[in-house]
Order: structure tokens, then sequence, then C-alpha cells
């Protein structure tokens, strides 16, 4: 899918999504049995409302047959058997509704779960093309709209189909001829339902694609209004916004006028039918063939008749929103995993940290190789540095060694182990990352630096960050190392998140350490801190390093020099500027300045 875009799906409903749906259901399928039956008996207590106040009229208030003391008397009980009725079922009632809700959060808990966990599941590669804030509607609003379908709609389905047979069968109880009229405008209420879910169904997925596009856009903006800012884009993006904007509202409009149309005509039905009641029934009542109460019995009973055909078409909205939304979401479920685990995978408890490429080839995409043929060995302990133009696969190595992405041929062997065929997560737990742009959560100095992982005491915390000279400006801090962080480390200069990311590495204790441009956009003196960090970090480690800024990578045991793809150039830093390839053509036009100068001196 391209960027902003989805499908729009082309099924009003779809049996094999409502059936997924359900099975989320199952482990309630008491609470909502209970339910079910609660709503049954109100249900019954609603029509039993009107054939009691039918009663008390033809009995007793309109029957001139009657002793006044015993019509009072009469009127009296069944108003008290009224009051314990209305009673009950609303005790029912709230215990119902509280019941559905509660299964109903219960069931989008574990869904929202589901759905996170899988998230973390797959592979970078799928985030590379999937925005974030379309991700983020998945687990918030389509998450939302199911929740409605499970409380609203599956709950009162049995409250409706019970008023709805309930109130057919009271009606030709009481009288054939007046529930005949009465029903007489079903053909067409099914017409206007009919027209009504043709035109709904596709109004309510573009209404959800084009609230996703809305996410995405603004997660995106918002993350980046640095760059808006910096460049005075924000009139352009202003525009952007302003059509993806007016997209929804139209989407919103059309869905609007549709349901504007069904129910004033819904409306105009029941009148028109209320009013061929009250003509025949007003007839029969003058030429004494029924009793008033009676028909009271029957428009009471029409409006509760009309009363679910009304909550259709909201429920109908709702089902429609929860099918585009459930098929999103299944949609993501159903995303596989790229990179999978073998299935007997080879222990990797502990490590020496040898790391070997051999003839590798990768490409992002199948067609475009970032990576050709691609071999060397790093030796435990050893430090190694890859330098060459943007573009030329550095980062890429980064990716594939911690397996975030699959080659397509040769082999990445830890300590002779292919790196397929033991677990991500026995692989990734020794090696440790510090990549130029520092990642850090919304939390505490601690919290950065433990990640959640409760092996990491306080003091352990404590002894890494004076270990890579992060401790002095902690403790600087208001709260030292219980100071707030705010989302991705804002209040903390560049040079301090890579200073904690240092901290963080360190704390993991990894065999491997990857360093990708963590020196990069510096000032002095926190450079100082930081170079000093690194020798006390690389110390004992197999060490990778990428670095733009050759004089960070001076004293590797080996530097690689990449280019388009391929290993050009292999050597310590002294032997490739004897060879005067194009690492020296690399170090010529970063120190030319330097060297000028000398030569002038």
């Amino acid at each position: 899918m391209e960027y902003q875009q989805e499908e729009v799906m082309a099924k009003p409903f779809d049996i094999k999504i409502m059936k997924r749906l359900l099975t989320y259901a199952k482990p309630y399928w008491l609470y909502i049995f209970i339910a079910a039956v609660s709503i049954l008996l109100v249900t019954a207590s609603n029509l039993l409302r009107p054939y009691l106040v039918q009663k008390a009229i033809d009995n007793y208030i309109n029957n001139p047959n009657i002793p006044k003391a015993e019509a009072i008397n009469g009127v009296t009980h069944i108003g008290i058997l009224y009051l314990i009725i209305i009673t009950v079922a609303f005790i029912i009632n709230y215990g119902q509704i509280y019941l559905i809700q509660y299964t109903g959060q219960k069931i989008i808990f574990n869904l929202r779960q589901q759905i996170f966990e899988h998230l973390q599941s797959l592979s970078l590669s799928f985030f590379d093309k999937n925005p974030v804030g379309r991700l983020v509607t998945r687990v918030t609003n389509d998450t939302d709209t199911l929740n409605e379908m499970y409380t609203s709609v599956i709950a009162n389905l049995f409250n409706d189909i019970f008023i709805i047979f309930g109130i057919i069968i009271a009606m030709v109880s009481y009288n054939v001829k007046l529930a005949l009229i009465s029903l007489s405008t079903t053909p067409l209420i099914i017409v206007g339902m009919y027209i009504y879910r043709k035109l709904a169904s596709q109004a309510y997925r573009l209404v959800r694609v084009r609230l996703a596009r809305i996410n995405a856009f603004l997660s995106e903006h918002i993350s980046g209004m640095k760059i808006v800012q910096l460049f005075v884009t924000e009139h352009k993006k202003s525009k952007e916004f302003e059509k993806i904007n007016k997209d929804y509202y139209d989407a919103n409009m059309r869905q609007l006028t549709i349901f504007a149309i069904f129910r004033p005509s819904m409306d105009v039905i029941y009148s028109l039918t209320l009013a061929l009641l009250i003509w025949y029934g007003g007839k029969d009542i003058i030429s004494h063939k029924i009793e008033f109460g009676v028909l009271y019995a029957f428009v009471n009973y029409l409006q509760q008749l009309f009363q679910p055909i009304f909550d259709i078409s909201e429920k109908y909205d709702i089902l429609q929103s929860a099918m585009a939304s459930a098929e999103r979401i299944f949609i993501l479920l159903d995303t596989k995993e790229q990179i999978k685990d073998p299935k007997e995978p080879i222990p990797l408890e502990d490590i020496q940290g040898k790391i070997e490429f051999k003839n590798v080839w990768f490409s992002y995409n199948g067609k475009d190789w970032v990576l050709k043929d691609v071999s060397f060995v790093v030796n435990p302990g050893e430090t190694v540095a890859f330098v060459g133009a943007t573009g030329a696969g550095k980062s890429s190595i980064i990716s594939l060694l911690s397996r975030f992405y699959d080659i397509q041929k040769g082999e990445i062997l830890i300590d002779g182990i292919d790196i397929r065929k033991v677990r991500q997560q026995d692989l990734r737990k020794h090696i440790g990352v510090v990549l130029q742009d520092v990642f850090l959560f919304t939390g505490d100095i601690k919290s950065n630096i433990r990640l959640n992982n409760k092996n990491i005491t306080d003091n352990d915390i404590y002894m890494v960050a004076k270990y890579v000279n992060a401790h002095h400006f902690i403790k600087k801090l208001p709260e030292s190392y219980e100071s707030k962080v705010t989302e991705r480390g804002s209040t903390l200069s560049a040079g301090q998140r890579q200073l904690l990311a240092f901290a963080r590495a360190l704390a993991f204790n990894p065999k491997i350490l990857v360093l990708d441009e963590a020196t990069a956009n510096i000032d002095t003196e926190t450079e100082m801190l930081i170079q000093d960090a690194l020798k006390k970090l690389t110390k004992g480690r197999t060490t990778i390093a990428i670095a733009h800024r050759l004089s960070t990578i001076q004293h590797a045991d080996k530097i690689i020099v990449l280019h388009k793809g391929r290993i050009r150039e292999m050597g310590t830093h002294n032997e490739l500027l004897q060879k005067k390839g194009l690492y020296y053509n690399l170090y010529m036009l970063q120190y030319k300045d330097q060297l000028i100068e000398g030569k002038a001196n």
C-alpha cells in the first residue's frame, strides 16, 4: 500500500470476519448468555406494561359497570404491579448493561494486547512501509469501534429480536385485523432499509480510510515539526492538511446525508402506520368492536415496534464501521513475520564475539542490491570501522547483523554459527547498538537505562553511568536519576542522549557493540567525554563502528571502505593512507584545510 492509502472493503458484511470477531467473545459466553437472559426479562417487562395499562383502562377506568371502590382498588393493584415491574426491570437492566460493557472492555483489552504484541514481532521492513499514525489508528480508533459493536450491536440484537417477535405475538393475540394494519407498512420499511444499506456501506468505510490518513499525516508532521518550521513550510503543510481534512469532512457529510434521509423516512412510515391504526381502530371503537384500551395498547406496541427499526440505522452504522475496522485489524494481525525464528534453534547462551560475513548479498526490495558479495571477519575483541559515501551499505550491515532484515545470498556467522539458525532474542541480547539518533522513552533517566530489565539494579545504573561519564550531568538534573524524560528526550542535548545510550548499552553488557555515527554532531567538550567513554565501552568487546569523521576511527584494528555495496579497501588507518585509494581521498577531503594550514606554518 502506498503512503496513507488503504483499500476500501467491497463487501458490506463479511461472515468470515464476523465469525472471527465472535471468537474473541467466546471466553465470555456465560456473561453474554446472562446478559441475553436479562434482556429477555427486560423485554418481557416492556411488553407487559401496555397490557397492564390496557387492563386498567378497559376493566376499571373506562368500565361503567364496575363499582367505584372496586375500580379504584383494581387500578391501585395494577399501579403497584406496574411499579414493581419497572423497578425490577431497572435493576435487571442495570446489571445487564454493566455486564455487557465489562465483557466488551475485556474483549477489547485482549485484542489491543494481541495487536501490540504482534506489532513488536514484525520486522523493520513492515514499519518502513506503514506510517505510525495508521498503526496507532488500528490500536486505538479501530478497537474502540469494535467495542461499540460488542456492547451495542451484539447485546441489543437480542433485545431487538425479542421486542419485534414479542410485539407481533402480542398484537395478533389482541386483534388480528389491527395487527395486520400495524404491519402493513413493513414492505416499505424493508425497501428503505435495503436502499440505506446499499448507500451506507461504502460511506462508512471511506470515513475510516480518511481518518487513518489524517492520523498518519498528523503523526508524521507533529514528529517532524522542527523541520517544518526550520524550512518555513507551514503554509504548504497547512494546504496539504486542508485537502486531507476536507476529504475526511466530505466523507463524514456523505455519511450524515445518507443517515439524514433514512431516519426521517422511517418517521414518515411510522406516522403513516399510526394514522392507519387510529383511523381503523377509531372506527372500531365507535362501532364498539374493540375497547379503547386495546387501541391504546396497539399505539404503544407500535411505538415499541418502530424503536428497534430506528435503532437499526444506528446499529448498522456501528456494524459498518466495525466491519471496516475489523478488516484492517485482521490484515495487520495476518501480516506474517518476515524474519522467522528457526523451528529447532541453536542455543546461543555465551559467545566469544567473532563476526563473519561470507559472500553476503542484500536488497531491501529484491531488485536493487545494497550489498554485493561482501565478505569480512571481525575477531573477538577487535574494533572494525566502516567508512564510505552515503548509500554505500554501512548501516545495512548493522541491521543485518542484528537480523532486522534477512540476506538473499551468503551467510552471516557469530562464532561460526549462522545467525538464521538461532532465535532473534538470543542473538540480540549479545549485541548492543548505539545509534546517532538516540531514542529515549517517556519516563525517567533510570528507566531509560534499565529498559524494564529487572536484573539491572540501581547500583548497576549508577556504576555504568559513572563509567561512561554520564553521571556528572545526571547529578545536575533537578531530580537526578529520577528526572523525567520527555518524548524522545527532547529536553536533553544530543551529547547527553548519547552518553545515556552508552550507559544503556553497558548496562546490558553485550559481547558485540555496534556504533552507528555515535560521535556525530557533538560539541567538542562532550566529544572528549564520549571518546573517553568509547574507549572504556569497547574494551574487551567486538566493536563495529560506522563514522563519517575519520578522526574517531583512526585507532581501529581494521577499517573497511565500502563503495556502492562492495568492499573496495581494507586495512589499518596507515595502511590505507599509503595505498592512496578511496580512503586516502576521503581523508584528504576531510582534512585538506588542516593540511594546507600545516604546510603554510
